[in-house]
Order: C-alpha cells, then sequence, then structure tokens
C-alpha cells in the first residue's frame, strides 16, 4: 500500500493518497501493536519483517501492473528509415514531435513522445523493429496542458 499511496503522492492524485494512507495506518498500526506486545517472541519480530518486505515486493508488482501515470520519451533515431517509423508511431496512437538534431556523428533526428506508462512496451516494439540499437530515454511527467494522447481503449 505505500509503495502505489508514494506513487500517488508524486502524481498528485490527492483524494486516491489519502484513502490508500487511512487504510495503510490501521493496518501498520495494528500489526506494529501486536509485534510490540509481543517482543519476547522473536517470531513476532520475524513475521513482521517479512510481511514488510512481501509488501514492499508486492506492491511494487502492483504498481508495474497498473502502470499509472505518463511518460515523456526522447528517441533519438540512427536510421535511414525515419519517415517510416514516425509513420508508425503515430498510425499506433502515439503524439510525436520530430526535431531536427546535431550530435557527433553528425545529423539526428530527435522525437519527443508523451505517453502513457501502459504504453511503453509498444513504444519499445515499434522502435526496435527499426532499429535494436535506437537511443530511448524515458522520464515521468505530468502534463497541464494540451498536446496529445490516444483517446481511452473501450
Amino acid at each position: 500500500m505505500s509503495t502505489v499511496r508514494t506513487l500517488m503522492v508524486v502524481q498528485g492524485r490527492k483524494l486516491h493518497a489519502a484513502a490508500i494512507g487511512f487504510f495503510e495506518i490501521i493496518i501498520y498500526i495494528t500489526a506494529l501493536g501486536k509485534v510490540v506486545n509481543g517482543l519476547d517472541d522473536p517470531g513476532n519480530l520475524l513475521a513482521y519483517a517479512l510481511g514488510f518486505a512481501s509488501g514492499n515486493y508486492i506492491g511494487i508488482f502492483i504498481e508495474e501492473k497498473i502502470a499509472l501515470g505518463n511518460f515523456a520519451a526522447q528517441v533519438v533515431l540512427k536510421t535511414s528509415k525515419n519517415r517510416e517509423v514516425l509513420d508508425s508511431l503515430r498510425n499506433n496512437g502515439f503524439g510525436v514531435t520530430s526535431v531536427q538534431g546535431s550530435g557527433k556523428e553528425g545529423s539526428r533526428e530527435i522525437l519527443n513522445i508523451a505517453l502513457k506508462r501502459k504504453d511503453l512496451d509498444k513504444l519499445k516494439q515499434i522502435l526496435y523493429e527499426y532499429d535494436e540499437r535506437v537511443f530511448i530515454t524515458v522520464s515521468n511527467t505530468k502534463p497541464i496542458s494540451g498536446g496529445y494522447f490516444a483517446p481511452k481503449k473501450k
């Protein structure tokens, strides 16, 4: 619960974070009370520690599956098929802005892509079809105005 709540806080989802925090602290206080009352039994301490570790592991697993939030990806193309890559991305619902860049090895096309976290694997799959060594950077973002996101799938 703590992992998902932290994600909600970072994304500015106040009500979700507060609701999860409410139930998280009830469970925490209840479990901690049992451990503190039974400190003479090392099994209680071990059970609490294992529960805490398991909760972290399961929380990260769940968070990866629900993949809430948005990413901003920057892609540096090194292929001669730039037009095909752009068309493929756009045909698959990605909003793409293309700019020219200059690097050590000459001119490159740089793609700026706003996407939902759950679409990252799809983005990588499309890019790897054209260049297995494509340079991709991704960062968390919080869109505030305008832009293009594919409509929600029903």
